[in-house]
């Protein structure tokens, strides 16, 4: 793991961050503006999984999953998953290097702070084993678990705790870069 955060903070630069970071948001907007609509015009007033922040029960799965119907069900599994399998990569990516190239201009190579920059990582994963469970449903349905339901939701529940603490270590980096004193 020491060998991999070395790696990262050398790659850390405006320009590697730039690199993951503009395909990382286009990837979010068509999803959020495009794919995520799209499915969710089949289950009018339902959010899809990855927008339960909260968790889902295994009755909500499967009256959303049934409400969706075939061609709902289709388009989940063939427009926004695939792109949802590209995306945690990109956000995993682009964020860990943000928060290296921050706290590289804040704090010595050796400081715990870069730890932090894990965040999204178990982020990212989280999002990954989410996505996977979301498939295993769209593609057992109906026959879906409650066993499958619990750990999607909890996978869902843990990516998005995650996404939200990583947001507060980004402010956390910007606050400690604007405090940090400036050469004369």
């Amino acid at each position: 793991m020491h060998r991999f955060m070395e790696r990262m903070t050398s790659a850390a630069s405006g320009k590697s961050v730039l690199l993951f970071f503009v395909p990382s948001l286009a990837v979010y907007l068509l999803m959020i503006l495009y794919t995520i609509p799209n499915v969710e015009s089949y289950s009018p007033g339902m959010k899809i999984f990855d927008l339960s922040p909260s968790g889902y029960t295994y009755d909500y799965a499967v009256q959303l999953l049934s409400t969706l119907g075939n061609d709902g069900r289709m388009v989940y599994l063939s427009r926004q998953l695939p792109l949802d399998f590209i995306y945690p990569g990109l956000f995993t990516i682009s964020s860990f290097l943000m928060l290296a190239w921050l706290f590289l201009k804040s704090s010595d190579k050796s400081s715990r702070v870069f730890y932090l920059c894990y965040v999204p990582v178990f982020g990212g994963l989280f999002d990954y084993l989410e996505n996977i469970q979301v498939l295993l449903m769209l593609l057992d349905y109906p026959d879906i678990t409650a066993t499958q339901v619990t750990w999607s939701s909890a996978f869902t529940m843990l990516k998005s705790g995650l996404v939200m603490l990583f947001y507060f270590v980004l402010i956390f980096a910007f606050i400690r870069l604007w405090k940090t004193p400036k050469p004369s």
